[in-house]
């Protein structure tokens, strides 16, 4: 499979999780960020397609995720505001994707993007492994992507559970790799 065909999707790299400030801030998500720029890094070098996905919920809908999670990662916050360092750098490489549920291909147009641009491998990093992460690599899985997800650029607060994801993952929908071969795979 050629690199040509593989895009790097960051999931959720936002003040909420990252920044001491945010709603859903946890100390251990900082300890993946050199390992996120490294990616991100390597595939703007390699002009590979990087997807930056951002939980966006919208300031005047009782959004359904609510009534598991407390309200977070409003449209135009602090919260929901791209991470120092992280975001399109405005190339015609980088894209968005907005997403309100915890899947990035969930009502959102980012398997037409992705199949538009003939990927069919994806490097998905990002917190929470065990929420947002696995729930966009099954999704991903489902539609027929090579997934694969670098162990040293994923956490959760709930370590165990990101232990469980990685499992699951790599058991029955697709590759938990070293971050070697994740920068491998996107060179």
């Amino acid at each position: 499979m050629t690199g040509a065909s593989t895009a790097l999707v960051l999931v959720d790299i936002q003040n909420s999780f990252f920044h001491p400030a945010g709603s859903n801030y946890y100390e251990a998500a900082t300890e993946i960020v050199p390992n996120l720029h490294r990616l991100l890094r390597r595939a703007r070098a390699s002009d590979r397609l990087v997807v930056h996905v951002s939980e966006q919920h919208r300031p005047d809908v009782e959004d359904f995720e609510y009534a598991k999670l407390p309200e977070h990662c409003i449209v135009g916050s602090h919260d929901a505001a791209f991470f120092k360092g992280f975001g399109p750098a405005g190339n015609s490489n980088e894209f968005l994707i907005d997403k309100r549920r915890m899947s990035a291909f969930f009502a959102t147009d980012l398997d037409l993007l992705l199949r538009e641009k003939s990927i069919s491998r994806l490097v998905i990093a990002g917190v929470k492994a065990n929420v947002c992460v696995r729930a966009t690599v099954q999704d991903a899985f489902s539609l027929g992507y090579r997934c694969l997800v670098p162990r040293q650029a994923v956490n959760s607060n709930r370590p165990h559970l990101a232990d469980a994801a990685l499992e699951d993952i790599d058991r029955y929908m697709g590759w938990a790799v070293t971050l070697a071969e994740a920068e491998d795979a996107l060179s």
